[in-house]
């Protein structure tokens, strides 16, 4: 249930060829203990059957897109939302129960943070993802500290002042975005706590678009780039 007082969260989900994920990825969004004020799933011009499975949840907002990749996905769908909190999830992935209200108290104790992020863990299609969905919180030995999209519960407003993801990296479009939050001061705290399973299989992007590895070192570069003109100009 969500409080009438608590501020709406507007769940983002950038989907592409994920026909035998996404409905998971959905259900656990929506059923979150703290319930989301909409979920979206912004279909990214995939040619299986997600964009049908997806619509056959009554309760979510279904677009779609020329495939253009998972940054302007997520930018499409943020920028539909109408919620005052944003998060985002990938459609091969899963939340545990609580991972909104986690991080939704987090932010209620500290009224100064900008960004909440979590662990997660990985765990490889098949087996092993099956066995730890069976004790979801069994587990905790192989947590890490998550700074991706699928742990982020960050303000609207937040997002939008430092602007959307760029879209010209095939991978390393959030690195980007987190290092230029980081520029600009905002303020985040990472939780112990496990909020995310993030599935790694064959179709992941992070697989399917090794020839772009080179974008990571790019991403890099330019934060040392702003880093350094902020130096320069003595703020």
């Amino acid at each position: 249930m969500r409080p009438a007082s608590d501020p709406p969260i507007s769940v983002v989900l950038p989907a592409y060829n994920c026909q035998r994920y996404i409905a998971e990825a959905i259900e656990s969004a929506l059923h979150q203990t703290h319930a989301p004020f909409e979920v979206i799933v912004v279909d990214d011009g995939s040619t299986d059957r997600t964009l049908e499975i997806a619509r056959g949840f009554p309760t979510v907002r279904c677009v779609s897109q020329v495939n253009a990749g998972a940054g302007a996905a997520r930018n499409r769908g943020a920028a539909l939302s109408q919620g005052a909190l944003l998060a985002f999830l990938d459609a091969d992935d899963r939340w545990p129960l609580y991972k909104l209200s986690r991080q939704l108290e987090a932010l209620q104790q500290q009224p100064d943070l900008d960004m909440v992020f979590g662990c997660v863990q990985q765990l490889h299609a098949g087996t092993e993802w099956e066995e730890a969905m069976v004790k979801p919180e069994g587990d905790t030995s192989r947590l890490m500290r998550g700074f991706v999209p699928g742990t982020m519960l960050v303000r609207r407003e937040a997002f939008f002042r430092v602007g959307e993801l760029k879209t010209e990296w095939k991978v390393g479009e959030f690195i980007d975005w987190h290092a230029r939050a980081t520029d600009m001061g905002l303020r985040s705290v990472c939780l112990p706590d496990l909020l995310l399973w993030r599935r790694i299989h064959t179709t992941n992007q992070g697989i399917v678009q090794r020839a772009s590895v080179s974008d990571y070192a790019k991403v890099i570069k330019a934060s040392l780039d702003r880093r350094r003109a902020r130096g320069r100009n003595g703020s």
